[in-house]
């Protein structure tokens, strides 16, 4: 960001996005974590894979960090994004959409993948250089600390909606991930809002924190997809089931319908 005038949260949001958070095919056997395609004029090493044909040209790296320097540049120096440079550094939303708008992925969503990522996990903090320069020793000291503990995890914990959380897996209980992280199943229980011995699907969502009382914006309305429940709903967005009721002034004796529109905050 410093060298290039690029917000750290969009190249953090494009890496995660592009890349599958590092795990993509392309990401492991090239180094290349934003999807750049040779292009006329690349020199350098180069893969194929498919992508808008069966058989696209993708460049190679030899170390990770020349995928980031080399993002930065095919962003300096392509005409097409040349308008994005007169933005601020913090203006995340308009560089979200001005990478849509100026063809940088065909996906119609991708500026609103690139938002939810940088606000779910809070990476516009890193646009802030106050921020950056605050981290104190002690901080810096716990995250190092926390890294070295989740190699021992199952589960890898990540961020919705300001709350941490983790994603269950099959053969799961409350009491299992509580032991892992050293909680109370008392505690999780009550952050998730579900009785002793709730069974729990790979993919549930296990919050460790209180959820909300509001959905954060810009979550001010769902409608209700099939199969959906006021429990499941009120996981998605972290928001607590007996406001989501109250929200809507609903009984709990109330079943959602496919096509309901429910307030969130």
């Amino acid at each position: 960001m410093e060298r290039y005038g690029i917000p750290a949260s969009i190249t953090l949001a494009q890496g995660i996005l592009e890349s599958g958070a590092g795990m993509s095919d392309l990401a492991r056997r090239s180094n290349n974590h934003f999807g750049i395609k040779c292009h006329r004029g690349w020199k350098g090493p180069s893969v194929y894979a498919a992508d808008d044909t069966p058989n696209d040209c993708f460049r190679k790296y030899a170390r990770v960090e020349d995928s980031y320097e080399d993002h930065s540049l095919f962003l300096v120096n392509g005409g097409r994004y040349s308008a994005l440079f007169a933005l601020s550094v913090t203006d995340y939303k308009g560089w979200a959409r001005g990478l849509q708008k100026s063809g940088y992925a065909t996906d119609r969503a991708y500026a609103n993948k690139l938002i939810k990522l940088i606000e779910d996990y809070e990476l516009y903090r890193f646009d802030d250089k106050k921020y950056r320069k605050g981290v104190s020793r002690r901080e810096r000291d716990e995250r190092r600390r926390l890294e070295t503990a989740r190699m021992t995890w199952t589960h890898q914990p990540y961020i919705t909606h300001g709350l941490v959380y983790v994603e269950a897996v099959n053969g799961d209980s409350y009491a299992g991930i509580a032991q892992e992280f050293g909680f109370k199943v008392e505690d999780l229980l009550r952050f998730n809002e579900v009785p002793e011995d709730f069974p729990l699907s790979e993919g549930d969502i296990v919050y460790f924190q209180k959820k909300k009382a509001r959905a954060d914006k810009p979550y001010a309305f769902h409608t209700v997809q099939v199969g959906e429940s006021m429990y499941s709903i009120s996981q998605k967005y972290g928001l607590r089931m007996r406001n989501l009721y109250r929200l809507n002034k609903k009984s709990y004796a109330y079943i959602p319908e496919e096509g309901d529109l429910l307030k969130l905050r």
